[in-house]
């Protein structure tokens, strides 16, 4: 079972993550990962789609149907299929992860930020409470994690680009320099975690549009990019075709050796090598 690394970038736009992330696309232009283009569910908002990339249902099922709906995740997700297949789960993520699937209730940031042993569906936690805290502390929390716990699935969620895609919008030089800065960032740490026999799964939640708001359905509000860096996918681009954000979280157990849970996505649209090589389970 190879060790998993998701990187959640909140209000990351496909188009802008596209134009910008010069190092991500550098590898898949060189045949060492792939590409695809999501769709994203719908309400295009933050914490319904944290519970619809963990569960692999939409907001009509799982119950999350806006930021306001604030209680501990109901169905199986990808922190509590490892936790049942007794796998090390960590996460260095904005608060809204810990109320899905640490610590029931809302956030105390005296009480909440450091999980070091948690309770819940996340062993080992720190989470935050300020949209802008910096991107490159939060990494910095993530590889303390990942160094100290070794995970089998860690979360590193990241805040800054929605932060300026609601202070500027979405097509500001803000909101863009945000998704620059941290794929930078990122690039810094992927030959470290590659190199380490990590598999890596870079997306978004959501988009943002240009007045800065998101929950619609418009392109710019739910179209995000996944990368994927890993033995077990083909790699390449196969972004001639949206495929649904319902195939995240089946992706992640399979990634992970895990049975995804019954009604747990639909069928796979990613071309992986868990069958017959290349086929799209």
């Amino acid at each position: 079972m190879a060790k998993t690394i998701l990187v959640l970038l909140d209000a990351c736009r496909y188009d802008t993550c596209s134009e910008n992330a010069g190092y991500l696309e550098h590898l898949i232009d060189e045949g060492q990962g792939a590409k695809y283009r999501v769709r994203g569910e719908l309400p295009s908002m933050s914490r319904p789609m944290y519970e619809t990339t963990f569960t692999g249902l939409p907001s009509s099922v799982h119950g999350i149907t806006g930021n306001g709906v604030v209680r501990p995740s109901r169905c199986p997700n990808v922190f509590s299929i490892c936790r049942e297949n007794g796998l090390v789960t960590a996460a260095a993520a904005y608060q809204w992860i810990s109320e899905l699937y640490s610590r029931p209730g809302r956030f105390d940031p005296l009480r909440d930020r450091f999980q070091l042993e948690g309770e819940g569906a996340i062993c080992h936690g720190i989470f935050y409470y300020e949209d802008q805290y910096p991107d490159s502390h939060l990494l910095g929390d993530g590889e303390f994690l990942r160094k100290q716990y070794r995970p089998d699935f860690l979360l590193i969620h990241s805040m800054n680009i929605d932060y300026w895609g609601h202070q500027k919008g979405g097509e500001s030089p803000e909101y863009a320099q945000a998704v620059a800065a941290v794929t930078e960032q990122l690039g810094q740490l992927l030959p470290v975690w590659l190199g380490s026999g990590w598999q890596v799964v870079i997306t978004a939640d959501h988009g943002m549009n240009a007045m800065g708001m998101h929950g619609g359905p418009t392109p710019e509000q739910r179209t995000v990019p996944l990368y994927l860096f890993s033995s077990k996918v083909v790699p390449g681009r196969f972004e001639e075709k949206e495929i649904s954000q319902l195939n995240t979280a089946p992706l992640l157990c399979r990634l992970l050796d895990a049975e995804p849970a019954p009604g747990m996505g639909r069928k796979m649209e990613i071309a992986t090598t868990c069958d017959k090589k290349g086929e799209r389970l």
